[in-house]
Order: C-alpha cells, then sequence, then structure tokens
C-alpha cells in the first residue's frame, strides 16, 4: 500500500476528490469539480464520443495524476462503442499520486471495468486486455515524451494536464509541444485547461491551430489545438490582442533539460527585452471596455 498520508482527498464541488500538492502548492482538479473538468476540460473538447465510432482509439495522458481524464475517456468512449479497443500512453512523475487515488478508492464513480482496470495500471504500469493495452510511464515527462516518439505512438487525443506554467514552466514549452505535434495522429485533438497567452503562444509556435474550450464552474476558459483542423472557432478580439503582448512570451527549454529557475528566468528577460506591447496596456484597454 502507498503512503497515504502525503496526499489527503479534498471535496470539490460536484462530489468528486482531488488531492492537493504541497510541492507545487496548487490542487491536481478544479475545486469546482474534478470529473466535470475531466469531461468539459479534456474529453469533450477531444471530441471522444464521435471518436469512438472508430474500432481504435489512441490517447496519451500528460501528467495522469489522479487518472480521472483517463477514467473519464474510457466512460465516454465505451458508452458510445463497447467495442472500441483503447491504447493508453499515460506520463506521471510521482506514481503515489494514482496509488493513492486507488488506496482511496476514488474511482467508484466510474463504471467498471474501469476502476479494476486503473488499478492494474497503477501497481503494474501495464494492462493488456482484448479492448484495453494501457502504460504508464513514470518519469520526467520531457524524458519519456521523447521515448515514446522513438516508439512511433501517434495519439488521437492527448490531455496536458501539468500544475500552472507558473508553477510547473517545463511541461508548457515551445519546445515540449514540438514533442506532442510529434507524437499527433492526423486528425488529433490536444486539449488543456490553460488559456495562458504563453501556452497559446507555444503551441502556435509548435505549429498548432488553437482554439478555446468552455470555462468550467466560471474559472478561465481552456485551449484545444490540431494541426490540421481549419474549422476551429477563432478566439475572441480579446484574446488575439493578448497574443500580442508581453504576457505571450513563451517559455523555452532548448535542450529540454532545464531546471525550473532557468526557464523563469530565461522567459523574463525575453521579457523585459521584447517589443510587444506591455501587457498592463492591454488589460487597462480591456477593463474600460
Amino acid at each position: 500500500m502507498p503512503d497515504t498520508s502525503t496526499f489527503t482527498p479534498q471535496p470539490t464541488a460536484d462530489g468528486s476528490y482531488t488531492f492537493f500538492s504541497q510541492e507545487f502548492g496548487e490542487y491536481f482538479h478544479s475545486t469546482q469539480g474534478a470529473k466535470t473538468e475531466a469531461l468539459l476540460k479534456f474529453v469533450e473538447p477531444c471530441q471522444l464520443a464521435r471518436k469512438a465510432q472508430q474500432p481504435l482509439v489512441r490517447l496519451l495522458d500528460v501528467c495522469y495524476g489522479l487518472s480521472y481524464n483517463t477514467a473519464a475517456a474510457l466512460e465516454t468512449i465505451w458508452a458510445v462503442n463497447p467495442n472500441c479497443r483503447v491504447e493508453l500512453m499515460a506520463l506521471e512523475l510521482n506514481p503515489e499520486v494514482p496509488r493513492t487515488a486507488i488506496a482511496h478508492n476514488l474511482h467508484k464513480i466510474w463504471t467498471q471495468p474501469i476502476p479494476e482496470l486503473l488499478e492494474m495500471l497503477a501497481t503494474s504500469l501495464e494492462v493488456q486486455t482484448d479492448g484495453f493495452h494501457a502504460q504508464l510511464h513514470l518519469g520526467d515527462a520531457r524524458v519519456t515524451m521523447g521515448q515514446l516518439h522513438q516508439s512511433d505512438f501517434l495519439a488521437d487525443a492527448i490531455f496536458l494536464d501539468p500544475f500552472s506554467p507558473r508553477r510547473c514552466p517545463q511541461l508548457w514549452t515551445v519546445e515540449f509541444f514540438q514533442q506532442l505535434a510529434n507524437c499527433c495522429a492526423a486528425t488529433a485533438i490536444v486539449a488543456t485547461y490553460s488559456c495562458a497567452a504563453a501556452v497559446r503562444s507555444a503551441m502556435i509556435a509548435a505549429g498548432f491551430k488553437i482554439s478555446f474550450t468552455p470555462p468550467v464552474g466560471g474559472r478561465q476558459p481552456g485551449t484545444i489545438a490540431t494541426l490540421n483542423e481549419d474549422d476551429l472557432h477563432s478566439l475572441s478580439e480579446r484574446s488575439l490582442e493578448h497574443l500580442q503582448t508581453r504576457a505571450a512570451v513563451p517559455y523555452r527549454d532548448p535542450q529540454l533539460r532545464d531546471s525550473i529557475p532557468i526557464i523563469l528566468q530565461r522567459r523574463q528577460a525575453e521579457q523585459q527585452a521584447s517589443p510587444l506591447e506591455p501587457t498592463s496596456h492591454w488589460q487597462r484597454r480591456w477593463s474600460r471596455s
């Protein structure tokens, strides 16, 4: 059994639970509803109900955590097509997070066999059944993403769910998004909860086209990205102008191995030298609108 003292279940507004990370100083999910966030910020934007009509769906879950995004995806896919085979690659730094979620029985909110499969994955790191093949890759996602690319895995949907860019900038860089692009199938959709200008500009720099997802519980909208789709909803004028401010200077990690302080310092220096409009000017302009 894992040491469950590190992570204590915290209730969210929809009745599901999350954890608080002392290391990053943030909750793993929105306190407005962890299960709701998984559905509305990840599963629905990735159009998994439609993709479930395929015989095979490949998922990439970056920052697997408590595994809610994967659980919601499996439930959605198999409700539409019980015969759809799902292949999952899940990346996670700390194995105690999914194992502690299992120990607290937090997956009972999903239908069987999902809790059973996720328990097997958390303990064995790989599951193979007739309809499901999953691997849980442990360690720095910058490293495991590179290994995934070498294996020629191409995802139909990617869930990008790290802690916030200020706390975990190494997984929001231009170079990391280029790694994600390398693992995208032709019609893949990348979904994340963040709408930060630095995140969106990094996605664009990596070759993605971007759009937005609806807010959850009054919070900010999220972002979706694709490489080949042209029928995405356009960003609002306000959001487009935000991408022309210094807030949009992206995080960079050229060798995919820099520490958090170095990545933050690099971006700060680039912002100070940037000819882009100060973000405060944009904020004042739109606060008067």
